[in-house]
């Protein structure tokens, strides 16, 4: 076996550990260490935002094309992305408790929906619909403590928006602002870092600053979708 095809493997490897973190957050969770489950949440992000690149810099598709890394991809994602926050919301009674159960399994239901589009990631790099990023939503819900009935309109709003055939960006292969976006991104999680590493300390006023990502993400992916920026050509129609 040639040591391309090695490296090749190691790559869905480390894309598999996801489920394993997964796991242990789960155990986490279940013994109200959040901060601990917010590490390896955060931890999962990172594998998740960096194990594409290394594929196709490692042609792994063209090295070991029987192997459907797209399908792992999604498996890892579900587990981290939607089962573990739904998980947390729960536990961590971030929701009314009289109706904590059922808001709960709505993006479970919702996510289970949007991973099984053909398009859910679109040919041209975007996600079709709210990407599932219930992790975050589930982190700002704790580290901001909102209000349950709060986060209840939240859940069921963006559960919705699974649904909305909208374009977000895949920050890493944006078609525009690449570079920037990238860089903001790498920021935005340096905040979260810091936010996780001060737990159970809230850090509100470092939420709020945080937050100007996420607008801008949600600017940009607006900008693109109503037209006003070619996706082909990064440029102004």
């Amino acid at each position: 076996m040639s040591s391309s095809i090695v490296l090749a493997w190691l790559v869905h490897l480390y894309t598999a550990s996801g489920a394993v973190l997964a796991f242990l957050a789960v155990l986490l969770i279940e013994q109200a260490k959040f901060q601990e489950a917010f590490w390896l949440m955060a931890l999962a992000v990172l594998i998740d935002a960096s194990d594409g690149t290394l594929a196709r810099g490692l042609r792994v598709k063209e090295l070991i094309p029987w192997f459907d890394g797209d399908r792992l991809e999604d498996i890892i994602d579900y587990l981290n992305y939607v089962l573990v926050p739904a998980l947390f919301l729960i536990r961590a009674e971030l929701l009314p408790p009289q109706d904590a159960w059922w808001l709960a399994a709505l993006p479970l239901l919702a996510s289970a929906y949007g991973f099984c589009q053909k398009e859910a990631k679109t040919a041209d790099h975007f996600f079709l619909g709210f990407p599932s990023y219930w992790n975050i939503v589930a982190f700002y819900f704790y580290v901001m403590q909102t209000p349950r009935w709060l986060n209840a309109f939240a859940i069921l709003v963006l559960s919705a928006l699974v649904f909305v055939p909208f374009k977000y960006l895949y920050p890493s292969r944006s078609p525009i602002l690449r570079g920037p976006t990238v860089a903001l991104g790498v920021l935005w999680g340096i905040l979260v870092f810091i936010m996780i590493y001060r737990l159970p300390e809230s850090s509100f006023v470092v939420a709020l600053v945080s937050l100007l990502y996420p607008a801008y993400y949600l600017i940009l992916s607006l900008w693109i979708a109503v037209g006003k920026t070619s996706p082909e050509t990064g440029r102004d129609q």
